[in-house]
């Protein structure tokens, strides 16, 4: 992240209201009068209700919209890779050559995807906060757990296999609502480019731009075997996105810490961001041998190692942003005001005036069980999709004995269906995979508690990590999803009885794992969150809701224009071509274009504009948002930000903080003379013409 002076920084950053292109508003809170006055468009309810429904989550960490009345769904590539390579074969690699369905029968099921429609909001912030009144440290942590647990229990009622309920904490607990969606389980793929076209230029160019991706894919929601109907798409745009045109995403980000503590924030470059690039870059070595050492082991691994990649580079991003010094400089300024308005008066000082401290000293807390609380309950010390398995089926059989209310929050009734969709995933499982993964992360469980520590001891034993990897993995059936279906069904009983050997080391080291979840839930996180909600309280009486909160990935508007930026005094220019595309090849891995543009090439617009940026306040989640523009029709698809964007995690610049998404016309282009996907094509045009 560039370095900036501290004045311009402050002056830039510090109004209570929106610059243009800033911030991440909910569906029923739109700041219509800025809206407005920026870009010449008012939102009115029947066109915010219409765009709401259009937008979907995925529930892994992405987004996405209808676009046909059919249940036709628009996301990334990088959304739906899982799926690609979950589905594909050692013979059939639809990472390398990509996948079209002929026709709807051709449409394969994806063993992970949840689409999540969001259908209602409801405020029950009085609800929480009488649940929470007079309590504080463990006993607010039970409570307010218990009542979101009963608010998201009587919304989804009866009706959990098509309806998911969640309680969202928007300003760190200053507003609570509860998100009601229409749940699709059923999601089938219809359309992936090859990888090679979706992710052009690999790591070298993420976050970075000019950028030449077709990073697009295309699902399809089913219910009762059939394709969804759906009142609510966006059509496509009959030219797509113009320069200095009002761009609309509406996508679900999926967490911004623009409103936290300085300590927070100390705690977060500290504590967190640093240990975790550690064993990223680690991690990204060890992925990255595994899969030099065969076609295969390539195949394999690619999810994997997109990710690690992505992820260290976002990661590092938000680092650098943390150790600038304008950053702090700008934070420290914002809470001293903040703190000064609190402190002027003795009613707001003896109400709020201590939240700062205690946060502080939650954190202290935390600083000393932080690695204990990552590598034991978090995960990072048994790193296997079988350990994963096995967790789920010993927390669930004791869990699901327990009243709704005192259950851990992730095997409540609302939450079970997921819950049981990625239990019961007939995605293929590796065993020679899962023992690399897993005989480094028991290195790393070795190295970073100690060889002594008692924890350490009783997973490993006299064995080293990677004996116990191999003996783990060869003795395990937790790969038969028919096994583990019986298992869950079977409930306490048949857990209990158990003697596949992850099924035994859950159970074993369960007791630790829960005793420091425990310690981090009560004497951090609910302190945390008591005191952010008091912090949210006196904000709220300075601002107002005029401050949009945080990312909590719920679904959020974002108003911008299409423009590019001066980079240190050289114009970027905000659109890219399918030309550029062509002329940056080198023919060599991640520069090299596949076989079916090369042979299309002569048929290609070489003009069409291919990728383009606006000024849109974005963050990780909002991968496969549309771009609308004020006719809620699609003029793009998000698929990153430019490398200035890595700092939006605290704060945004307008300046130099872009979005980076594929044109629409170049989907359109390329479904017809590269794929010659024409059923697809026709039915994402038949749309506009409805």
């Amino acid at each position: 992240m560039n370095k900036i002076a501290v004045p311009l920084f402050l002056a830039l950053a510090t109004s209570v209201s929106a610059l243009a292109g800033e911030g991440m508003w909910t569906p029923d809170s739109l700041p219509k009068a800025q809206i407005q006055t920026q870009y010449g468009f008012t939102p009115d309810a029947k066109w915010t209700g219409r765009v709401q429904r259009a937008a979907v989550r995925l529930a892994g960490g992405c987004s996405g919209s209808f676009v046909s009345p059919n249940g036709l769904v628009l996301t990334n590539h990088h959304c739906v890779n899982s799926c690609v390579q979950q589905l594909s074969t050692a013979d059939k690699d639809f990472i390398k050559t990509g996948f079209l369905a002929k026709d709807d029968k051709d449409e394969i099921k994806c063993p992970e995807i949840e689409l999540n429609r969001l259908d209602q909001i409801t405020h029950v912030t009085a609800r929480v906060k009488k649940a929470t009144e007079g309590k504080s440290s463990e006993d607010y942590g039970r409570a307010e757990k218990a009542v979101k647990s009963d608010i998201e229990k009587e919304c989804v009622g009866n009706d959990s296999e098509t309806t998911r309920c969640d309680v969202v904490d928007l300003y760190h607990g200053g507003v609570y609502d509860v998100y009601k969606y229409h749940r699709f389980q059923d999601v089938r793929l219809v359309f992936a480019p090859e990888l090679a076209m979706a992710f052009f230029g690999g790591d070298p160019d993420n976050f970075n731009f000019p950028r030449y991706d077709l990073d697009m894919g295309v699902l399809r929601a089913y219910e009762n075997g059939k394709p969804a109907k759906v009142a609510d798409y966006f059509p496509f745009s009959k030219n797509g996105a113009d320069a200095g045109e009002l761009a609309i995403i509406v996508g679900n980000p999926g967490g911004t810490d623009r409103q936290l503590t300085i300590a927070q924030l100390e705690s977060t470059r500290d504590l967190d961001l640093i240990p975790t690039l550690f064993l990223f870059a680690e991690r990204r070595g060890l992925t990255e041998q595994f899969r030099s050492e065969s076609d295969e082991h390539w195949r394999i691994a690619q999810n994997d190692l997109f990710g690690i990649e992505n992820s260290y580079k976002a990661l590092r991003g938000r680092l650098e942003a943390l150790q600038d010094p304008a950053v702090f400089a700008l934070k420290r300024k914002q809470e001293a005001e903040l703190r000064d308005f609190v402190n002027a008066d003795p009613a707001r000082k003896a109400k709020y005036g201590a939240a700062w401290d205690e946060i502080a000293r939650a954190l202290g807390t935390y600083r000393n069980i932080e690695t204990r609380y990552k590598f034991i309950e978090y995960g990072r010390g048994i790193g296997s999709k079988y350990f994963d398995y096995a967790r789920a089926l010993v927390r669930g059989a004791a869990e699901r004995g327990k009243p709704n209310a005192e259950r851990l929050r992730e095997y409540t009734e609302s939450k079970l269906p997921s819950v049981t969709q990625h239990l019961f995933s007939t995605a293929p499982v590796y065993p020679d995979y899962e023992k690399v993964k897993l005989a480094w992360s028991l290195t790393k469980l070795r190295e970073w508690l100690g060889a002594d520590d008692a924890f350490v001891k009783q997973v490993l034993g006299k064995e080293s990590p990677e004996m116990l990897a191999k003996k783990l993995v060869d003795g395990t059936q937790l790969g038969d999803p028919a096994v583990r279906k019986a298992l869950w069904e079977g409930g306490a009983d048949a857990v209990a009885k158990s003697d596949d050997p992850f099924i035994v080391l859950a159970r074993n080291v369960d007791p630790q794992s829960r005793a420091i979840r425990k310690q981090y839930e009560d004497q951090v996180e609910s302190i945390i969150d008591k005191n952010s909600e008091l912090i949210a309280a006196a904000r709220f009486e300075k601002y107002g809701t005029r401050v949009y909160p945080d990312a909590t990935f719920t679904e959020r508007f974002s108003f911008g224009v299409v423009k590019g930026w001066d980079e240190k005094g050289v114009p970027v220019k905000p659109f890219t071509d399918i030309g550029g595309a062509f002329a940056h090849a080198t023919g060599s891995y991640p520069f090299a274009l596949p076989e079916s543009w090369l042979a299309a090439k002569d048929k290609l617009n070489l003009q069409q504009r291919l990728d383009f940026v606006t000024t849109n306040d974005i963050i990780g989640g909002n991968s496969g948002s549309p771009v609308i523009n004020r006719n809620a029709e699609v003029v793009g698809l998000v698929f990153d930000g430019n490398i200035h964007s890595l700092g939006g995690d605290y704060w945004y610049d307008e300046r130099l903080n872009r979005t980076v998404a594929v044109h629409s016309g170049a989907i359109l282009e390329a479904l017809r003379k590269v794929y010659h996907a024409d059923r697809l094509a026709d039915e994402i045009e038949a749309a506009r013409k409805r």
